[in-house]
This record gives structure tokens, sequence and C-alpha cells, in this order.
């Protein structure tokens, strides 16, 4: 029976249990190992014989180095600039989880919640961290907008502080959902192209087309998910 959701099903390629605890070696596991390759192997590639005049592959490498310095500047400012690596390496591989993804039979591990939400994490557990690094306690009067009159503040810093520990939930659930339902629809419309035989045509053409949408839907994500990682960084920073 035809399944959209069965490209999502979690399978064990390795056993592996440690104290009762399952870590098995999964393909989702797989896709994330290379991922991580292929993100490695094309920036090395690409600036491994720079030239004065770069060529397509080592310009491509450049202007992603420089998309991503410019969201951190303008988000961030020059506090930002130590924090680039970190940005760069969580844009690069949900950008390339997503595009591999794209390629049918692979598996889109960003299309599952505990993954997005693990890189949520990261995100929102660095910024807090940073937070706390650079401001001590003083990084609690994140809660307590300027100019706020005092006897609103039981009101309000209840919810400044529901909003900041949302953070991590809207954030992977937005990559998620994004990822998931465009791959359903995308399976659901090549479905029909294939029952419909030479009448499949008109669904070729549509699932052609949000072939391409989901593409861009897949950099938007990972630009969507940089732009408000350099937003919580630069909250922690400049407690804005």
């Amino acid at each position: 029976m035809f399944d959209p959701l069965h490209q999502f099903e979690i399978h064990t390629l390795i056993p592996l249990k440690i104290d009762g605890i399952d870590i098995s070696f999964t393909n989702s596991s797989l896709f994330m190992v290379v991922t991580v390759l292929v993100t490695a192997f094309f920036l090395i590639a690409g600036m491994s014989r720079s030239k004065i005049i770069p060529g397509r592959w080592q310009a491509l490498t450049e202007m992603i180095y420089g998309f991503v310095a410019n969201i951190l500047d303008e988000t961030v400012g020059i506090k930002g600039q130590k924090y680039f690596p970190f940005i760069f390496t969580i844009f690069m591989f949900i950008l390339m989880g997503n595009l591999i993804g794209m390629i049918p039979y692979n598996f889109t591990f960003t299309s599952h919640i505990i993954v997005t939400f693990g890189l949520a994490m990261i995100a929102f557990g660095t910024a807090t961290l940073v937070g706390f690094i650079r401001h001590g306690f003083h990084y609690f009067t994140l809660f307590v907008p300027k100019g706020a009159p005092t006897y609103m503040l039981p009101l309000i810093v209840p919810i400044e502080i529901l909003s900041y520990l949302s953070r991590p939930i809207s954030l992977s659930i937005r990559l998620f959902a994004n990822m998931m339902a465009g791959h359903t629809m995308l399976k659901v419309f090549a479905g029909f192209t294939v029952a419909l035989g030479i009448f499949g045509i008109a669904p070729l053409a549509i699932n052609t087309m949000l072939t391409a949408f989901e593409i861009l839907v897949a950099i938007l994500q990972a630009y969507v998910f940089t732009i408000l990682t350099c937003i919580y960084l630069q909250d922690a920073i400049n407690l804005h």
C-alpha cells in the first residue's frame, strides 16, 4: 500500500546497546555522517586551490561564507564574530542535510523533530551559556523589558520567561514541520503520477514545480534557523 510517511521511518543499520540504552547506528545517523563528510569535502575542495580570480566552486564557497558572515554581522555586530564558526557549522549542517534529503531515496534527518529539537537545544543552550558567562545573574534582566511599569512586572516577567523557554520548541517545530510537510506532499503527488500512468502528466508537472519549491524551502529553513540563532546570541550578548 502506498504510504507517503514510509520515507520517514528509522531503520537500524548497526544494532548497539550499552547498559540497556539503544545507541544503534541508524539510517538517520548514516545521513548525518554523510552530510558532515559532503560538507567538509565541499568546503575543503572549494578552497584548496584558491585563486585571485575564483572559479565557480571557489566563488560558491566564498559566497556562502560571506552570506553567513553578513547575517552574523547584521544581527549581532562585531562582538559576535567570535561565534562565526558555530553559526557557520549550524547553517551548513542544516543546509546540506536538507539538500541531500531532496535526492530520491535519501533520508532527510531534519524531518524528525528529535533531530531538530537537538539542534535547537544546542543553539538555545549556547546562547544562554554565553549570556550567563558575559553578564552573570544580570542576564535575568533580559526578562524585564526596559520602560515597563513596575506594577506590570508580575505579569510581564512570567510571559517573558515563557516566551524565552519556548524558543527551542518553536525553532525545532518550524524546521521539522516544513521539511516533513514538503516531503510528504512530494511523495503524494509522485504517487499520483505513477498511478495515473499516461495521464500523470499534470501531476508530474506539478511535482516538478513542487520539487523546485521544496529546494527553495530547504535553503530558506537553513537561513531562518541560522538567523534566529543569531538573534538569540544578540540577546545574550547585548541584553536587548
